[in-house]
């Protein structure tokens, strides 16, 4: 083990810059591409993945040759079967990349005004449909541009507002039936067909638009918002998780922290910025006294 961490040390001490540079691009690419695939269940086993690998390295150090051989013909064969698992997943991220643009890719988002009035707009339109008992599903587009999905709906291509949502939805409207998708603060397309779950856990009494809610964040990183047409509920599905009966002011929290986060941090900001000015204040008036 001792001999393992010098040849560790040794090669750290002989790596010039371009090396330093080619681990950093491609952590960058790991960063900005996991979030793509990123499934609840691919996570998970992703996890799995992980911990094999690290004891089989505890193997090889440990001389624990026949265990880590098996190990890592189990990883090989594993890197065959991940592809084949996940050809979903990785289809999507393919898709997305054909379609991503430059300043998206390197962190651009959206200004935060926008992303609140898109917010606001969508809490407001909820609120009107669960008082009258009118169904809907939402879908928030993330990273993950549900390019699949876009085919079997009708494309609006419009700003958010709350009675564009609230027509959509209306019972004898066309497109009420299916699925509004929301991406990069717009209505992208509506009547879209999302993907049910398959989780035997579910509650009887929810129908089929809980049901594509949970499974399209199953999934995919979307954030969907589901209002019940029986009971006018309020729920909200992200990463697989069903947060149910929910209030608008919840609700208004809720997709702040999931889809604004660039929010948070300027309120972070300019409660330090109080802080600060508050203790300067306090400072001045100390000194002013002493004198």
């Amino acid at each position: 083990m001792m001999d393992t961490l010098q040849n560790f040390f040794q090669n750290l001490r002989s790596m010039q810059w371009n090396d330093y540079l080619d681990i950093l691009v491609v952590a960058f690419l790991i960063y900005k591409l996991l979030p793509l695939i990123r499934t609840p269940h691919m996570m998970r086993l992703t996890r799995t993945v992980v911990l094999l690998v690290l004891v089989a390295g505890a193997t090889g150090i440990l001389k624990l040759y026949t265990l880590n051989w098996l190990l890592n013909q189990l990883l090989a064969v594993g890197l065959l079967a991940f592809v084949v698992l996940f050809q979903p997943e990785l289809r999507r991220m393919l898709d997305h990349l054909g379609t991503v643009r430059l300043r998206n890719f390197f962190g651009s988002t959206k200004p935060v005004q926008e992303v609140d009035a898109m917010i606001t707009q969508t809490v407001r339109a909820c609120e009107i449909m669960s008082e009258e008992k009118v169904g809907a599903l939402i879908v928030f587009a993330r990273e993950q541009h549900l390019n699949e999905y876009y085919k079997t709906g009708t494309q609006i291509d419009a700003l958010v507002s709350e009675q564009l949502l609230r027509n959509i939805f209306f019972h004898n409207s066309p497109l009420h039936d299916g699925a509004v998708i929301i991406r990069e603060g717009r209505i992208a397309f509506a009547g879209c067909v999302m993907p049910l779950s398959k989780n035997p856990n579910m509650p009887k009494e929810l129908g089929t638009r809980h049901h594509a809610a949970l499974g399209t964040s199953e999934v995919t990183d979307a954030v969907v918002v589901v209002v019940s047409e029986e009971t006018g509920t309020i729920s909200v599905a992200v990463g697989g998780m069903l947060k149910r009966h929910l209030a608008p002011q919840t609700l208004e929290k809720l997709l702040q922290n999931e889809l604004n986060p660039d929010q948070k941090k300027e309120e972070r900001g300019d409660l330090l910025e109080q802080v600060k000015k508050k203790l300067t204040k306090h400072g001045k008036e100390d000194g002013h006294e002493t004198k």
